[in-house]
């Protein structure tokens, strides 16, 4: 790592001092933003919302290939921010993150993904494609259909990977970026050399879904399947029933194993994608740095979080820049969503 020289250090003053009054107003408490720069991670109570908060009505709209389910939220000439969720998970990753955004201004959009919650292909003959750069065409439709020019962008899991390339390929589209687990755009070519045996253990259902058992699997047994991947992916998150139960309504999809299977072996490059998305694909395998400012969050307890304190993806982002480190797991904005929701308000700011 690079030495911080006094302009440097000047700036990470500055940058922890503001991160400081954007957590006050949300009452967090626990360590300084200041104090994730020495790599230890951010203390925030978890909380179990599913009796405390809940999304109004879903709504729907034609976009793209889709008719997207979404719930939207806060006054309708509010700054956008768009919340992407991640697998096995649902919009309910954000049902405590959204009202302390629209209680600051924000109009806050949060979809269900391809193969997710009410989301539907119009069409019975479009393939049920699943690569990285689909889902970022399907957001970039959803904002046309609402008529969004610019929008903040934050998400985890499949959800980071599709904020990353938006603000890739269509930076004037992205205002600002929160990515947690940092730089997730995937070279298919480079994706099939192998990890460390324990990285390779942790990707288990990643191999299921290559083999035909695994797909019947993932059909039989999707709610325990998804149950057990939230138990290890957030080790410290007492969850309820009611909660997981909640979002697992969104895995009745018809698409839903379909995308999934899809997405995992296009990773691994035992699905091609379509002709379609080639041109984007390629510019994605150069690995394009992300120039919107940006804040990426590491979950502590996340078993895929890479080493480093951020110092993995830190060259990839080449705007503003801050990265957070909180002692939670894989679904931050639900584990920890007044940092999450924090993070946000502090991005918008840069």
């Amino acid at each position: 790592m690079e030495k911080p020289g006094p302009t440097h250090s000047r700036r990470r003053l500055l940058g922890a001092a503001a991160a400081t009054a954007v957590a006050a107003q949300f009452g967090i408490r626990g360590s300084s933003p200041a104090q994730s720069e020495s790599g230890e991670p951010l203390t925030y109570p978890t909380v179990d919302p599913a009796m405390r908060a809940s999304f109004g009505p879903v709504k729907q709209i034609n976009a793209g290939d889709l008719n997207v389910g979404y719930v939207e939220a806060g006054p309708a000439n509010g700054r956008p921010v768009i919340l992407l969720h991640g697998w096995p998970y649902d919009i309910h990753s954000y049902v405590a993150v959204t009202p302390l955004l629209t209680a600051k201004g924000y109009r806050v959009i949060v979809p269900y993904l391809r193969g997710h919650g009410t989301t539907r292909f119009l069409s019975s003959k479009t393939p049920r494609n699943a690569q990285q750069s689909a889902f970022a065409v399907d957001v970039i439709a959803l904002m046309d259909a609402l008529k969004i020019d610019k929008a903040i962008l934050a998400g985890y899991d499949w959800g980071s990977r599709t904020g990353d390339i938006i603000a890739a390929l269509w930076p004037k589209r992205c205002k600002a970026l929160i990515s947690v687990t940092g730089y997730l755009i995937v070279n298919v070519e480079a994706n099939k050399m192998p990890t460390p045996p324990k990285t390779e253990w942790a990707w288990w259902y990643q191999y299921y879904f290559a083999t035909e058992r695994g797909v019947r699997g993932l059909e039989k047994y999707r709610h325990d399947l998804a149950e057990l991947v939230w138990r290890f992916n957030s080790p410290t998150w007492k969850f309820t029933s009611a909660t997981f139960d909640r979002t697992a309504a969104a895995f009745n999809n018809p698409d839903y194993v379909s995308i999934v299977i899809d997405n995992y072996r296009w990773r691994l490059g035992l699905a091609k994608g379509e002709r379609r998305y080639d041109a984007l694909e390629k510019r994605l395998a150069a690995a394009p740095v992300i120039t919107v400012p940006t804040i990426t969050i590491d979950g502590a307890r996340d078993p895929f979080t890479p080493p480093g304190n951020g110092s993995t993806y830190r060259k990839k982002f080449t705007g503003k820049y801050a990265h957070r480190t909180l002692d939670v797991g894989h679904n931050v904005p639900q584990e920890a969503p007044k940092a999450f929701a924090a993070a946000v308000v502090e991005v918008d700011g840069f």
